[in-house]
């Protein structure tokens, strides 16, 4: 039985859509698919309702984003359950992916709104400075439209979204169907805190209701999900002219040196892989360890890996596969592997007796010639790799068409810094992996296909408005010394300009 599928419409022909907790094949509920007009209309009373919610003062909006930390905490276990009925993660999952970085989200964005998004004064430099004055306003881009994916339904929904109210916007959230109302969390918490109804709404539904949102008169999407996707929403941004900000695939590495804390690398090896059932896209994909310490690194690991459980429950380490599609997938690479030459250490099968599962999984003798160690995986496999020494491994590690974030395991942080340099990826943390996600100071976003934009940083919340300069004439005088009529004088104010301000290196200088 499908995790997600579709039910007769109803009585006026609107789709419904089934939805099935995927550790335990239950119905957790439905939706009613959102069409085209649906979306039309939410956009209009979100286009509608922006200028006042724009008009309140930046500290005003972010007091009712502040709020909402309290609101959450109060409706934690609300939303706890929502969460494991459509994703199935263990408990504590749910609160360590989805609520705690909420929390803190929520909180820093508040704080900083007022000091990022207020007007900003820039000194000028130079000629111009005695003369002119700038200010940069942050204008807000009008309505939003927010995609969200099934992996970390709450979280990746919650902080886009207030970000962009934060900026000024309305906001159209579109969670995925397999979680929407884990998503639609986001929407009732901002609610409960004051954000009005038309400000922030949700449409319901899949890839066409998506595909709605992005070609409707929307003024910037923000996307989480696949690439394929992201590369068609990018597309259709192009062909309007409106920014987008993609969050995309991984397969991300992890380099394990020769001097490495091998029982944190190991420990680090099994979580970083498997967590949230290996459905992050900044968890670990592909392991690199230097030869000289991979013996004792893959016993650690093996050793580690054998005491993960998993199953239906709070009680187990690894949950199911969120989405049965995944099942395919996560099999096939695995088998990929196994027939080019892997060896298969532990699991490395699913197990649907109950649910959508895949036997916690570890994978050894790999090559970039499998599936494995090319393809986003997506599921709960350490896949280890030798490799001569570092330099073999910053070279592997960079052989691959995507470029979200790396980790690399080092006793020495200035070593950490020297590889991260060397890694095409968005981003790089030392002795850890997808924690960078949670820094919402840290700008986060990838290169190559791994998407285009940040999701965090000061950037990201900057890029949910227009930066306006506003050039402010500093003495009001009735007239400039180029303007019309030009004149003898004029030649050789300007003549005087390039030799008086540019003609040595001291002005140069002094003129920066």
């Amino acid at each position: 039985m499908a995790i997600v599928q579709p039910l007769a419409p109803t009585s006026d022909g609107r789709r419904r859509l089934e939805l099935r907790n995927p550790a335990t094949r239950e119905p957790v509920g439905e939706i009613e698919v959102s069409t085209a007009d649906d979306v039309a209309a939410a956009v209009a009373r979100a286009r509608a309702a922006q200028p006042a919610w724009a008009a309140r003062p930046v500290s005003e909006r972010a007091a009712i984003v502040r709020r909402a930390v309290s609101v959450l905490i109060a409706r934690r276990d609300e939303i706890v359950a929502t969460v494991q009925a459509e994703t199935g993660k263990p408990r504590a999952e749910a609160l360590a992916i989805e609520l705690v970085p909420s929390c803190d989200f929520l909180n820093y964005w508040s704080g900083r709104a007022a000091k990022d998004l207020t007007d900003e004064r820039r000194r000028l430099h130079g000629y111009l400075r005695p003369l002119k004055k700038l200010v940069i306003n942050y204008q807000p881009l009008g309505v939003v439209g927010v995609i969200t994916p099934w992996n970390g339904p709450f979280v990746l929904s919650l902080n886009p979204v207030a970000q962009a109210l934060l900026a000024g916007n309305a906001v159209i959230l579109k969670p995925s169907e397999v979680t929407p109302h884990a998503g639609e969390w986001a929407a009732k918490v901002l609610h409960e805190a004051g954000v009005p109804a038309d400000v922030l709404q949700v449409v319901h539904g899949d890839g066409e209701t998506g595909a709605a949102l992005v070609n409707t008169d929307i003024d910037k999407i923000s996307f989480t999900g696949s690439v394929p996707t992201g590369k068609k929403i990018a597309a259709a941004c192009a062909e309007r002219l409106i920014p987008c900000t993609l969050e995309l695939g991984g397969k991300d590495a992890m380099i394990v040196c020769a001097d490495a804390d091998l029982e944190r690398a190991a420990r680090g090896a099994v979580y970083l892989s498997m967590f949230n059932s290996g459905q992050v896209c900044v968890g670990v994909e592909r392991i690199y360890v230097v030869d000289s310490i991979a013996d004792e690194f893959i016993e650690m690991v093996r050793t580690r890996a054998a005491e993960v459980t998993y199953g239906p429950g709070s009680n187990t380490d690894v949950g199911p596969l969120f989405w049965d599609r995944q099942l395919d997938v996560v099999s096939r690479h695995v088998e990929d592997a196994k027939a080019k030459g892997a060896t298969i250490v532990l699991g490395g099968e699913p197990d649907t007796a109950q649910g959508a599962f895949f036997k916690p999984t570890m994978v050894v003798d790999v090559t970039h010639e499998m599936e494995l160690m090319r393809e986003e995986t997506f599921g709960p496999i350490v896949a280890i790799m030798r490799v001569r020494d570092e330099e073999e491994a910053i070279r592997l590690a960079n052989d691959c068409k995507y470029g979200l974030s790396g980790s690399v395991f080092t006793k020495d942080p200035d070593k950490a810094i020297r590889i991260g340099k060397r890694l095409h990826t968005g981003s790089v943390v030392h002795n850890d992996a997808s924690v960078i996600y949670g820094v919402p100071e840290a700008p986060f976003g990838g290169r190559k296909d791994s998407g285009l934009g940040q999701v965090n940083g000061r950037e990201a919340l900057r890029g949910f408005t227009h930066p306006q300069p506003i050039l402010l004439d500093r003495w009001q005088l009735k007239k400039e010394n180029i303007w019309y009529p030009y004149e003898q004088a004029t030649v050789k104010t300007l003549e005087r300009t390039i030799g008086f301000v540019f003609g040595s290196a001291l002005a140069r200088r002094l003129m920066r």
